[in-house]
């Protein structure tokens, strides 16, 4: 157990006793705790395997490579169809843990042997997202949010891209592209401040 980590399972309300259970399985399966964007993440030489992360509605596990995981079994969730590698296992109770303890700890080994491996998940390019029509519009109209654009790291493309084609309505998807032309401009990625 590393101690930068207890905060995170100490501050956890409604969640104690269901992350206490999956901190012991992981760590039972020989993984290094650390401390990674605010969670207990899970690591075999250095690599991510797994993180813990909780949510109003439950708590989960999160396989970074999960894409590439036998998924015979069903537990392991896409969050969204944007999300390509990471696939999530969720409960809702303490119980369900306990229950699947062995599929779990199975598949934090097929996890680590995954990374072992090297096996890498095969990533849409930014290219393959059909860039909305509003926002094509604006980056033939003017050509400095084109060049700031495509000067961005394909992941911040993505986000802006995602993040404009997700309304249904045309206004929507406009009044987005509006608000995020300066930050474009200025080299910023979506979620910069």
């Amino acid at each position: 157990m590393n101690p930068k980590v207890d905060f995170y399972f100490n501050k956890a309300k409604k969640w104690q006793e269901e992350m206490d259970q999956l901190r012991m399985i992981v760590l039972d399966c020989g993984l290094t705790e650390e401390l990674k964007w605010g969670c207990p993440c899970y690591t075999f030489q250095e690599n991510n395997i797994v993180l813990i992360h909780v949510f109003k509605e439950y708590c989960a596990l999160l396989f970074f490579k999960g894409a590439l995981l036998n998924n015979a079994d069903g537990l392991l969730i896409q969050q969204t169809e944007n999300v390509q590698a990471a696939r999530q296992m969720r409960f809702t109770n303490v119980l369900e843990i306990i229950e699947q303890k062995s599929i779990l700890k199975a598949h934090v080994y097929e996890a680590i042997e995954v990374e072992k491996a090297g096996l890498k998940v095969e990533l849409k390019k930014t290219e393959e997202f059909p860039i909305p029509e509003e926002f094509q519009s604006k980056l033939a109209k003017i050509p400095a949010l084109k060049t700031a654009f495509e000067a961005l790291t394909p992941g911040r493309q993505r986000a802006y891209i995602l993040h404009f084609s997700q309304p249904k309505q045309s206004k929507t998807r406009e009044a987005r592209i509006e608000k995020y032309m300066l930050q474009i401009l200025n080299g910023k990625g979506l979620n910069d401040l």
